[in-house]
């Protein structure tokens, strides 16, 4: 009877308990996030608008062509007195004027603003598929880690169930021994308040399992109330380097990247400002045609139909000093992108300093419970022996009972904390890798 309880308590711990439920893998979560989740999907709809604008069109690159047409009509009553004394008389007289065409303007020439405009706009597109890797990666790093946190409550849920076991034990053997005048009815008592203690501790915590669950599935943009499971042990990478990770976070950090984009549009900004100092020329032309009417004139009827066309030019001579103004602020703008980029990268390298002290920390500490947990079973097991054939108290069972259970949760707990701080490592660096 030992060794089959202790089976169950072991197997129950570090392999888990089917029951039926889809197996949902971190590699799985994460690849419906990314299909599913609603900070990504808007995300990409912004870099879609973003891409869109980047066209020679957006950037005034190419001619205007527009349709125009007007109509024109008048009744009235007129009376008209020539020099010569005449007077003409008409009610109800009309006048009709009528003009359409096509018309097109060209800016060829705006002191290369336009391909400034353009690079502007082909550097905003950068900027969006920056956006999007973040919010990629910050809902990314939500999804392994509320997967692996309900994997430490889930193997503390199978602990409980252990400890249920066990408690149900005991307490056949306390009733064996009260029985047979060998206990008292107080040890029963107090192993049935142990058992009671147990699945009250069992019924909260399988609460919090399923809170979980359902965060998860809210990230996952899906259905609320859909049961899984979830793998039974966490994989923690052990291996990883600093000075790696800082000069990966150089190239792939997504605040990093998206100063250097600011900078840049600052430059683009200033050479726009100064495109203005040109002249700006601009082309023009179209065909037009026109028809008038008139009951009381010289002219009963008219019309026109023909090209025009011209050149226009114009350069700024004075603005109040305006373009001046603008082009000092450009200047500040550039100088505060370079101490962004320095700030940024400061903070970025202290964030990664930092949570790799705690990724040591946690990785060491997980190594260390390990150990306590074998111990702990080793007494267990040595605990339920002397139980079972009366040297020691229920008290002292209850003892060896609730250091393993609390050395199993304090190794599941350290764990997580681990793989959590190896999570924000490489999210810090902008390349989180997920297992299956």
């Amino acid at each position: 009877m030992k060794l089959k309880i202790l089976g169950v308590i072991f197997f129950g711990l570090y392999i888990g308990i089917g029951y039926g439920q889809e197996m949902l893998t971190v590699r799985q979560a994460v690849e419906i996030a990314l299909a599913n989740n609603y900070d990504i999907r808007l995300a990409k709809n912004d870099l879609l608008i973003v891409q869109e604008n980047v066209t020679y069109g957006n950037a005034g690159m190419l001619p205007n062509v527009t349709g125009d047409f007007s109509q024109n009509n008048n009744l009235q009553n007129s009376t008209q007195t020539q020099n010569t004394g005449v007077v003409r008389a008409l009610d109800n007289a009309r006048n009709n004027s009528m003009t359409y065409g096509v018309s097109v303007g060209w800016t060829i020439f705006d002191g290369l603003g336009m391909f400034s405009r353009y690079e502007t706009l082909k550097e905003l597109e950068k900027q969006g598929d920056i956006q999007l890797k973040k919010a990629v990666l910050t809902q990314v790093s939500d999804v392994i880690s509320t997967y692996y946190t309900i994997v430490e409550q889930n193997n503390l849920l199978l602990a409980l169930d252990s400890s249920i076991t066990i408690s149900k034990e005991r307490l056949q053997t306390a009733e064996n021994r009260y029985m047979i005048g060998k206990a008292s009815k107080l040890e029963v008592l107090n192993v049935q308040v142990n058992l009671n203690t147990d699945q009250t501790a069992r019924i909260k915590q399988e609460e919090i399992v399923k809170n979980l669950k359902i965060t998860l599935n809210n990230l996952l943009a899906r259905d609320l109330d859909i049961e899984f499971d979830v793998v039974a042990d966490v994989d923690v990478d052990e291996k990883l380097i600093f000075a790696e990770l800082l000069e990966k976070s150089k190239k792939h950090n997504p605040d990093l990247l998206a100063i250097g984009i600011s900078k840049r549009l600052a430059e683009l900004e200033l050479k726009t400002i100064k495109a203005n100092r040109y002249p700006t020329v601009r082309l023009r032309g179209g065909y037009n045609f026109s028809e008038t009417e008139s009951s009381l004139g010289f002219v009963a009827q008219s019309s026109s139909r023909g090209l025009n066309y011209g050149v226009t030019a114009s350069i700024n001579i004075f603005d109040g000093f305006n373009q001046r103004r603008s082009e000092r602020i450009a200047k500040l703008r550039i100088d505060n992108a370079d101490l962004l980029a320095s700030q940024q990268q400061n903070f970025v390298e202290t964030s990664l300093m930092q949570a790799f002290q705690s990724y040591q920390t946690h990785v060491a500490l997980y190594k260390l419970e390990r150990k306590n947990v074998q111990i702990a079973k080793q007494n267990l097991a040595i605990t339920m022996d002397k139980f079972r054939i009366g040297t020691i108290s229920s008290v002292e069972f209850r003892d060896a009972q609730e250091n393993y259970l609390n050395a199993v949760t304090r190794y599941n707990s350290s764990k997580l904390q681990a793989k959590l701080s190896e999570t924000y490592l490489k999210e810090i660096v902008g390349a989180i890798r997920f297992g299956a």
